[in-house]
């Protein structure tokens, strides 16, 4: 096949020994080489493009925490605060009022008549609305009273929920008593449902599946890895059912799709020996485009909804404590199996109570089950202090930080979540840095947009 030799302005290499280069050379597919074209003539006959003759190319960037869910969501009504591009690129702006949120999902229920029979919305958080103003069931009874409206907090960890649906799920009722769901003065539950365990019976009722995707999610998922320079994505939450494994297989091997996609098996709520086998068989079924296997747990919930695990002092203004997601005993089976296994396990810990847990987990499996560079990564762990840090690398572990929050979320957890001295110390890549733990940064899209030299941006300022 005919060589063909790209031009650039300048093209940023991960070579050591040779960063920057002017052309590079590609056939079937595989890059030969780059550097001067003197040199990469020597590959044969070819042909000279110039269509990025005044760009800059530079290698495609893997994005270490995101999920398909990001193309998923635009099926549904974008509510962020913040404006937000969708897979085609349509600018779509922010809604910074609740009145706005409710006048958004008005237009929609108007527009789209019985067509939807569920009313979504994503996106959503009333953390940043003046006074830090809340969301409840009769705010969305606004909406409509005959359909089940729902909003999905940008988080991932909350749900806001109408009468209907809390209705269709058998909620509304009295002597309901469960931390994640917060109850009226007539003792009903009021709308806000934190964590699994309150939120997935009424998203189940409605038929809502945050995580199943389809082959139309996918693509939209690819074309904004496309606009983002991503050329590796992971995805850090799937079902990964016979189901979802065969639309993955058959998607990623379009000759036209975009993206290698990293899924990680969801964990939670299920036997550990049935989440191993899962994550056996579909590694062996790993493609180059489909890189299967690992494992994900979501250990606590979020900081911005009030849902992750803190060490004391808790929450700056008093909130309670968050939720665990899973049970200690639990976690250490997993990670012992997986470690036997020699499987990778992403942790999710927000709180630094929840990474204290998994390090104090983890710690006792590899004395039950030692094993050398298992390279389990911590997912997020906002809050971890220095001591953590060091504790990371004596355990052999990775970190995944989530550098955006400090520009989407700061403010808030400066003057609300976590006060001024913990929040100008969160996604301390610095310090992960410094104590020689290896660290990759994250959007965790669609909690914010997926845009790496953004992350990167964030992360250093």
């Amino acid at each position: 096949m005919t060589i063909t030799i790209y031009r650039a302005r300048k093209i940023l290499t991960m070579n050591p020994a040779r960063p920057v280069t002017t052309h590079i050379a590609v056939r079937d597919g595989i890059i030969l080489g780059s550097g001067p074209l003197d040199e990469l003539q020597g590959w044969g006959s070819h042909r000279i493009d110039d269509s990025f003759s005044e760009k800059v190319l530079m290698p495609g960037f893997v994005e270490g925490h995101v999920h398909l869910t990001e193309g998923m969501n635009w099926r549904y009504i974008y509510c962020g605060y913040h404006d937000r591009r969708d897979p085609d690129g349509t600018l779509w702006k922010g809604a910074n009022s609740l009145e706005a949120v409710l006048e958004r999902l008005r237009r929609i229920d108007l527009e789209s008549g019985s067509h939807r029979p569920v009313i979504v919305g994503w996106s959503f958080d009333p953390i940043f609305f003046e006074g830090g103003m809340r969301c409840d069931r009769h705010d969305l009874d606004r909406v409509c009273r005959d359909r089940p409206v729902v909003l999905l907090h940008a988080s991932g960890h909350l749900i806001y929920a109408n009468t209907m649906a809390l209705e269709r799920a058998e909620f509304m009722r009295p002597g309901i008593e469960h931390p994640g769901i917060a109850l009226g003065s007539d003792g009903r539950p009021v709308g806000e449902l934190k964590g699994p365990e309150a939120m997935t019976p009424v998203l189940m009722a409605l038929g809502i599946d945050r995580y199943a995707g389809d082959a139309w999610s996918a693509r939209a998922f690819s074309r904004l890895c496309v606009r983002a320079g991503v050329t590796t994505a992971t995805d850090l939450v799937n079902p990964m059912n016979e189901q979802t494994l065969d639309m993955l297989l058959a998607v990623t091997a379009e000759s036209d799709f975009p993206a290698r996609i990293v899924p990680a098996i969801r964990s939670n709520g299920r036997p550990v020996d049935e989440v191993i086998d899962s994550a056996m068989c579909a590694r062996v079924q790993t493609t180059d485009r489909l890189r299967l296997g690992a494992i994900k747990v979501v250990i606590d919930g979020s900081i911005q909804g009030f849902s992750a695990r803190l060490k004391d002092p808790g929450y700056y203004n008093g909130a309670p404590q968050g939720l665990w997601y899973v049970a200690p005993e639990w976690l250490k089976r997993l990670y012992e199996q997986a470690l036997a296994n020699g499987l990778q396990v992403h942790s999710h810990t927000n709180g630094d109570q929840a990474t204290e847990l998994a390090l104090d987990t983890l710690e006792d499996a590899l004395r039950a089950q030692p094993a050398g560079d298992h390279r389990f990564v911590l997912q997020h762990c906002q809050l971890a202090d220095q001591a953590q840090f060091r504790r990371m690398k004596a355990l052999g572990m990775c970190v995944n930080l989530f550098a955006n929050h400090h520009f989407y979320w700061g403010d808030q957890h400066y003057a609300l979540t976590v006060g001024p001295e913990r929040a100008t110390r969160m996604n301390a890549c610095a310090t992960a840095a410094r104590e020689g733990v290896p660290f990759s940064i994250h959007s965790d899209a669609p909690v914010t947009p997926m845009a790496p030299l953004f992350t990167a941006w964030c992360a250093v300022n």
